[in-house]
């Protein structure tokens, strides 16, 4: 019997009016991650949010954590939930925003924005000269789920050329030109103008851009991330772009994150970055997604329907 859930997500009163309809017989708590106590994760039954992690090890009553957030980073961790918790995530909520936002920061990298900006607040009037088009450009996106799909999208929309990297499945959709597994990832960076990273952490994904795979782009790539930080090797990427092997790289998410204050990627004229708000709530379409896969998840758990977006504890997502 479900009698308590507890939601961390914002919600206003007509989206908690979605959420109790869905479960009319149970008693609903609504905090955030900051302030939920101990004692409501412990007697939760549902929650729907990312609550702190280390305090899932007392729920002895929790059956489903509907995870906010695409990915399910340490909750897959297979000792912070126990094996009957199911575990979902609200992947398919945050294509439009990140991808918009992928699109926003190539144009910005390729019409030198991030410099004319540096000018402007120095008030100095100058041409910076040739600049770059994503129309007949040669996109690498690597993750094709929903936001690096979307982002494909834009980009054949826009002239370029899209090729895919997932980890399994090779049916390709129209927007990709090509597609092709994991395997290939180094036969096909030294083809890519842009490479943008939308994975989740795991080990095969850690470090994924490295020292190698670096000296195989070309001197005018970039690099987008919006997937974690750890997709990327911090430490080769700062060194290449010391050295202008490559063009710029855009990075809303970062290794480590909140990045430091005295970490140098901050002072280089060549790098964008934002601290991890491509999505999130910042476009109130997206929290408009959240709350509705949230609720239709609530409403399939509690009638034994089919529930989307389950995560696979081993794979890791």
């Amino acid at each position: 019997m479900i009698k308590n859930i507890v939601v961390l997500i914002p919600v206003n009163e007509q989206q908690k009016i979605l959420l109790e309809n869905k479960a009319p017989f149970a008693k609903f708590t609504y905090t955030d991650s900051k302030h939920v106590q101990l004692e409501q994760i412990k007697n939760a039954n549902i929650i729907i949010g990312n609550p702190p992690a280390f305090m899932l090890n007392s729920c002895n009553d929790l059956q489903f954590l509907q995870l906010q957030s695409a990915g399910a980073n340490e909750y897959a961790s297979l000792n912070v939930l126990k094996e009957e918790v199911l575990l979902a995530t609200a992947n398919g909520a945050y294509g439009l925003a990140i991808s918009e936002y992928m699109v926003g920061v190539v144009l910005e990298l390729y019409k030198k924005l991030h410099l004319y900006r540096d000018n402007q607040n120095k008030k100095e009037w100058s041409n910076l000269g040739e600049v770059k088009s994503i129309y007949n450009s040669t996109a690498l996106i690597v993750g094709l789920g929903d936001i690096g799909g979307e982002f494909a999208k834009r980009i054949k929309a826009l002239g370029g050329y899209t090729i895919g990297i997932r980890r399994k499945d090779c049916n390709k959709p129209d927007y990709l030109d090509e597609l092709y597994l994991m395997d290939k990832l180094t036969e096909l960076l030294p083809r890519a103008d842009i490479v943008s990273l939308s994975l989740p952490e795991t080990n095969l994904t850690k470090n994924i851009i490295n020292e190698k795979t670096l000296k195989l782009m070309k001197k005018d790539a970039v690099i987008i991330n919006v997937g974690r930080g750890s997709a990327i090797d911090t430490d080769a990427l700062c060194n290449a772009l010391e050295k202008e092997q490559l063009l710029g790289a855009a990075l809303d998410v970062t290794e480590p994150e909140p990045l430091l204050s005295n970490h140098p990627l901050w002072n280089m004229k060549n790098v964008i970055i934002t601290p991890h708000i491509s999505g999130g709530f910042s476009l109130k379409e997206t929290h408009e997604r959240i709350v509705t896969i949230c609720a239709n998840n609530l409403e399939a758990f509690l009638n034994d329907k089919k529930v989307i977006n389950i995560v696979n504890r081993i794979e890791g997502y």
